[in-house]
């Protein structure tokens, strides 16, 4: 039975730190990831999400002191990864991918590493048949454990389109999933 890998929530950053202060460091470090993996959910090929990380974390910097905590950190990042992904694709004319998101994997023996890398392939080959918007709401939800009213300041959407998007993404997600299980038992 495929099942979908469920981020752990990472714990909320607050805009204090120890020292009275968050610094742009202490984002990076705490955030890397999360922002790495948001670029690629969107689409961003290898070769892109480099630079584009590199320019959130600018725009972080510029704006860090102006970051008054009315969302969590995470959802404040992720609406700057969102726009600075988007003016990427404007300014190149590109189009987004749907890349397997193979970085998640922890260091396991070789077989089990295989079957994570089917796996990950699998669910973004489901992924990629949901509508860009559906998609987008279905991973913050459910890969990456944002809750609605998070999605909702994340995307500049209100809380009932969300969940709404929520649903139809599920519901989209349950049929392509059981499309392939039908392709799997040689049915169509």
């Amino acid at each position: 039975m495929f099942s979908l890998p469920m981020a752990g929530r990472a714990p909320e950053s607050t805009a204090i730190s120890a020292s009275g202060v968050l610094t742009v460091r202490e984002v990076y470090e705490a955030h890397f990831d999360f922002v790495w993996r948001s670029a690629r959910r969107l689409g961003l090929r290898p070769p892109q999400l480099e630079d584009v990380v590199q320019e959130v974390f600018m725009v972080v910097q510029r704006r860090l002191a102006s970051f008054e905590g009315r969302s969590s950190l995470r959802t404040w990042l992720y609406g700057i990864t969102r726009h600075v992904v988007r003016n990427h694709y404007r300014r190149t004319r590109s189009e987004p991918a749907a890349p397997p998101d193979l970085d998640l994997l922890d260091e396991r023996c070789p077989e089990a590493q295989l079957s994570a890398r089917e796996e990950l392939r699998f669910l973004h080959r489901l992924l990629a048949q949901l509508d860009a918007e559906l998609r987008e709401v279905f991973v913050l939800a459910h890969l990456e454990g944002m809750t609605g009213p998070e999605i909702a300041q994340a995307l500049e959407l209100p809380v009932r389109s969300v969940y709404s998007r929520l649903d139809n993404a599920q519901k989209a997600f349950e049929r392509a999933l059981s499309r392939a299980r039908v392709r799997e038992r040689g049915g169509l």
